[in-house]
């Protein structure tokens, strides 16, 4: 089974113009992101696929492969599509997908290679992580997507709102009397899949809740969920990139 991990990166941010450039200890945040994949050893290629030069140039100088897309899509899923279209119109073929937004800087080689071990059952279509809520604030933030998992680790639901509802039970109580799991956004794709959902027209639930993963779970596509203790800190905001600084002078203080 061949593997490709895809990092897509656009500079034109509404919240954090130009954030895969943004410099962590004096590397750019995409280096970040493409060297904790690189050093997995689980995936047979990493690429950026981006629509702009700043981001190709600063690939191309810390040594790392590219390829240019269009500025029009209206996700990170529609420029891996393209992506891969493109390598397999030159012959490189891949059976799975993996989609690594190029704002994560500390994705964890544990969860790609749970997601790659999804695929060695046939029927997975489509795979992503989740990590048990421990907090009320956690549980209770809109900007913390929620998924409902069924017996089978198939994904029911993704919301932002707090699901299931407890009724009769405080909500100060609901972390402690049921489990909760947080979306980690990171996905997994056959190429087949990919190249079906990339396609598909916008769903009201998608619209309601701007989640992407609705959509295709509207036209009847299964997410595989598997559950991952690795915490990620996604770059939306420059106070984000704060925090992600803190975190990484805290765990090499700890090393």
């Amino acid at each position: 089974m061949r593997t490709i991990a895809i990092i897509p990166a656009r500079y034109a941010s509404s919240r954090f113009p130009g954030k895969p450039l943004a410099d962590m200890e004096g590397k750019p945040v995409i280096e970040w992101v493409y060297e904790g994949i690189t050093g997995t050893g689980v995936v047979d290629e990493v690429l950026v696929a981006t629509d702009d030069e700043r981001i190709a140039k600063a690939v191309n100088d810390f040594g790392g492969n590219y390829i240019m897309t269009r500025s029009n899509h209206r996700s990170g899923t529609e420029r891996c599509c393209e992506a891969m279209e493109k390598l397999a119109a030159t012959g490189k073929m891949y059976d799975v997908v993996i989609n690594v937004q190029g704002d994560e800087p500390f994705v964890d080689k544990k969860q790609i290679a749970t997601l790659t071990e999804t695929f060695t059952n046939g029927t997975t279509q489509i795979a992503t992580l989740a990590k048990k809520i421990e907090s009320s604030d956690e549980l209770f933030s809109p900007n913390n997507v929620k998924v409902v998992i069924d017996k089978q680790g198939k994904a029911l639901l993704f919301s932002r709102q707090s699901l299931p509802y407890q009724r009769d039970i405080e909500p100060a109580q609901w972390v402690t009397t049921h489990t909760y799991y947080k979306h980690i956004g990171i996905y997994a794709y056959r190429s087949e899949v990919l190249s079906q959902i990339a396609r598909l027209e916008e769903e009201p639930i998608e619209l309601c809740e701007k989640l992407e993963q609705l959509r295709w779970m509207a036209n009847g596509y299964r997410i595989d969920v598997r559950i991952t203790d690795c915490e990620n800190i996604g770059i939306d905001t420059p106070e984000d990139l704060a925090v992600a600084k803190e975190y990484l002078k805290k765990k090499r203080e700890n090393n």
